[in-house]
């Protein structure tokens, strides 16, 4: 399987300390500050992402919910038996 390209571009301002403690978790990692950096910024954005979908999905379903319960649909043949058996055994 290739590797995709690397053709853009990022940069990032960090402070003294923050670039030494990235460097040494590169390090730690076994891997290149860029690839660190990278792959931590991929996760952390598809994370946010999920978050944001999720939400919205929650949000929508919620709304979907609500509007049933206010304006529930009539009760179809299967409901309206069902009904009726439950009457009947006195439940």
């Amino acid at each position: 399987m290739a590797l995709a390209q690397r053709a853009e571009r990022l940069e990032v301002r960090t402070t003294s300390a923050q670039k030494r403690l990235i460097e040494r978790a590169a390090e730690l990692r076994g891997t290149s500050v860029t690839d660190f950096v990278v792959s931590n910024i991929q996760a952390a954005a598809a994370e946010t992402i999920r978050e944001f979908e999720s939400l919205f999905l929650r949000d929508e379903a919620r709304e979907v919910f609500v509007k049933t319960l206010l304006h529930p649909p009539e009760p179809n043949e299967v409901l309206k038996a069902a009904a009726t058996r439950h009457q009947q055994m006195g439940l």
